[in-house]
C-alpha cells in the first residue's frame, strides 16, 4: 500500500464524523428540497417523501411549473433588484467602516478594549439590534434625524419611505457586521511585514501613499475573502428586513429573497414554490461567487 492510501486511511476516522454530518444535515436536505421544488406540496398534507417517495411524487409532482412561475413573475426581478441595491450600498460602506476599525485596532493602544466595543454589535441579537435601529430611524423621535437636525437638515422618513427604507436597513447591517469584518482585516494588517513600511519611509512615501500602495495591495487577499462572505450574506439577509420593514417594506422596497422564501413557505404554505425559490437563490449566489473568483486575479495580490 502506497503512502497516499495509508494517509487517507489514517485520516478517514477523523473525517468520517464531519462527512456523516454533512450528508445528514446539508446534502440530504438539499436533495429533499430539490424534489419538493418539483411538486405543489402545500405543507398541509403529510410529507411521505421518506416513507413512500413514489406515492408522494405521484400525488404532488408538477415538474418545472414552480420554476416557470418564478421566472415569469415580476416579483423575482423586483426582489433581485432590491438585493443588488442592498449589495451596492452595503459592501462599500462595510469595507470602509471595517477598514477604519482595523486601522484603529492596529494602533496598539487599548486594543483589547476596542475589540470588545466593536464586537458588541456582532454578538447582539438581530431582534434587539433591529428594534434599536427601528427606534433610531424613527422620523419623529429617532436619534438619526435628531443628529441631522443639529446641522439644519431635515431627515427622511427612513423605514416608511420606498426610497430610504433599504438604506436604513443597510445602516443597521453595517453597524452589526463591521466589528466582525474589522477583526478579520485587523488580523490581515498584523500579518504584513513591517519591512515594507520601513522601505516606504526610506523612499519618502507619505502615510496615505503607504496605505494605497502597500497596505491595500498586501491586504487584498483578506479583503477578497471579506467581499465574498459579505456578498453571500447580503443575498441571505432576513431578520433585519422582517423586523424593521414588515411585509416587504413600503411599496415592496425591501422585499428580499429569503423573506420571500419564508413568506411563501410559512405564510402561504406553498412549500414547492418556496423550495424552488431557494434553489434559484442558491444558483444566483453561485453565479456571483464564480464571477468574483474569476475577477480576483485583476486586483488580489497573493505574493507578499
Amino acid at each position: 500500500m502506497n503512502t497516499n492510501k495509508r494517509n487517507i486511511l489514517a485520516a478517514l476516522p477523523y473525517l468520517l464524523p464531519s462527512f456523516i454530518g454533512f450528508v445528514l444535515f446539508s446534502a440530504a436536505p438539499m436533495v429533499v428540497l430539490l424534489l419538493v421544488s418539483l411538486t405543489d406540496w402545500n405543507a398541509l398534507g403529510e410529507l411521505t417523501l421518506f416513507r413512500d417517495a413514489g406515492a408522494f411524487m405521484a400525488e404532488y409532482f408538477t415538474g418545472f411549473a414552480n420554476y416557470q412561475a418564478i421566472f415569469s413573475s415580476v416579483e423575482l426581478y423586483q426582489t433581485l433588484g432590491n438585493v443588488l441595491k442592498f449589495v451596492a450600498l452595503y459592501i462599500p460602506l462595510m469595507l470602509v467602516s471595517s477598514f477604519c476599525i482595523a486601522l484603529i485596532l492596529n494602533q496598539g493602544r487599548g486594543v483589547g478594549i476596542f475589540r470588545v466595543i466593536y464586537y458588541i454589535p456582532v454578538i447582539t441579537s438581530w431582534v434587539a439590534g433591529a428594534l434599536i435601529w427601528k427606534w433610531a430611524l424613527s422620523p419623529d423621535y429617532g436619534v438619526i434625524n435628531g443628529i441631522l437636525a443639529l446641522f439644519g437638515l431635515k431627515g427622511p422618513s427612513w423605514l416608511q419611505s420606498p426610497v430610504w427604507a433599504m438604506p436604513g436597513v443597510v445602516l443597521a447591517s453595517v453597524w452589526k457586521d463591521s466589528g466582525y469584518f474589522g477583526l478579520m482585516l485587523f488580523a490581515g494588517l498584523r500579518g504584513i511585514d513591517k519591512g515594507y513600511y520601513e522601505a516606504a519611509d526610506i523612499d519618502g512615501a507619505s502615510k496615505l501613499t503607504q496605505t494605497l500602495r502597500v497596505t491595500l495591495p498586501l491586504l487584498s487577499p483578506v479583503i477578497f475573502f471579506v467581499v465574498i462572505i459579505s456578498m453571500i450574506n447580503s443575498f441571505q439577509i432576513f431578520p433585519q428586513v422582517m423586523i424593521m420593514t414588515p411585509d416587504g417594506g413600503p411599496g415592496g422596497s425591501t422585499m428580499v429573497m429569503v423573506e420571500r422564501i419564508y413568506r411563501y413557505a410559512f405564510r402561504y404554505y406553498q412549500m414547492g414554490y418556496a423550495s424552488a425559490l431557494s434553489w434559484v437563490l442558491l444558483v444566483i449566489i453561485l453565479i456571483f461567487t464564480f464571477i468574483q473568483m474569476k475577477l480576483q486575479d485583476r486586483w488580489v495580490t497573493y505574493d507578499t
